[in-house]
């Protein structure tokens, strides 16, 4: 009998994603059982799944693709912590007043926020990714200005030296931003190319404000992004634990926890 029932292959496949993310390896019988449903079904699912870049398929099981292709790839993310991104942007919105020249990356975190800006206008928005300019260009109010590059399905982004050449003839008022982890004092990402984007980002505004879902906390990547003193804020949910705020607190790092569903308030902190 499954515990985690589903309707309809898609949720069902999200689901079997973010299983074999926190298992690493499962067998194919295992998943069958716990979706209740075909083994022939579930090899379907993981075929499709495979496509999209999120697990590798082998010989009766399957494994997570190192981490930095599974949560690079844009379809998963825009699937996962949805409250937790909705509650971040919520509180993200106060830090904007019409007027303002904003910048945006290309996180689904700082997409939450795209969807919440017409009522905050006028507004001249600068992203990159495609996601937000796809969501924004019909709205009145808003000056949209899209960062070229080189195009990144995987991301859905535009990337490359034009894109940070792009970034740096720009100043904005303020700048949203995400990252893959945060870990003593540092914000870290898994891929390099992105990394360049992103510093071009925050050296391009006069705010920055950096976005995070509590999974992301505790952790590292391959590349320091920046140090988190290169922020003027951190805003996380209130899934973030005890242990990973006091590593804020001992950073002296300004951070805000955002109640899911509810307002967001000051974290407990000594910002001495």
């Amino acid at each position: 009998m499954s515990n985690v029932p589903q309707r309809g292959p898609a949720p069902r496949q999200a689901s079997i994603a973010e299983y074999v993310l926190a298992q690493g390896e499962v067998s194919a019988a295992e998943l069958a059982e716990r979706f209740d449903v075909s083994l022939m079904t579930i090899h379907r699912d993981l075929d499709e799944l495979e496509r999209q870049g999120i697990v590798r398929k082998f010989r009766g099981g399957v494994t997570a693709q190192p981490s930095g292709v599974f949560e690079s790839n844009v379809s998963y993310r825009l699937k996962t912590m949805r409250a937790e991104k909705a509650a971040v942007a919520e509180r993200a919105l106060k830090l904007i007043e019409p007027g303002m020249a904003v910048m945006l990356d290309d996180s689904t975190s700082t997409l939450e926020i795209a969807r919440r800006l017409r009522s905050i206008t006028p507004l001249t928005v600068v992203t990159n990714f495609l996601e937000a300019i796809n969501l924004l260009s019909q709205e009145r109010g808003i000056h949209l200005m899209g960062l070229g590059g080189d195009f990144d399905p995987l991301h859905s982004s535009f990337l490359g030296v034009s894109c940070v050449e792009a970034v740096q003839s720009l100043q904005v008022d303020i700048c949203f931003t995400s990252t893959s982890a945060v870990s003593g004092g540092f914000a870290y990402h898994q891929e390099q190319h992105i990394v360049s984007v992103k510093r071009a980002m925050l050296d391009s505004a006069s705010r920055n404000v950096l976005l995070l879902d509590h999974s992301k906390l505790g952790r590292v990547a391959l590349h320091r992004l920046a140090p988190l003193s290169r922020f003027d804020l951190l805003l996380v949910d209130d899934g973030a634990s005890p242990q990973a705020l006091r590593e804020l607190d001992e950073h002296k790092v300004p951070y805000e926890v955002c109640a899911t569903g509810r307002d967001c308030g000051a974290g407990d902190r000594d910002d001495g």
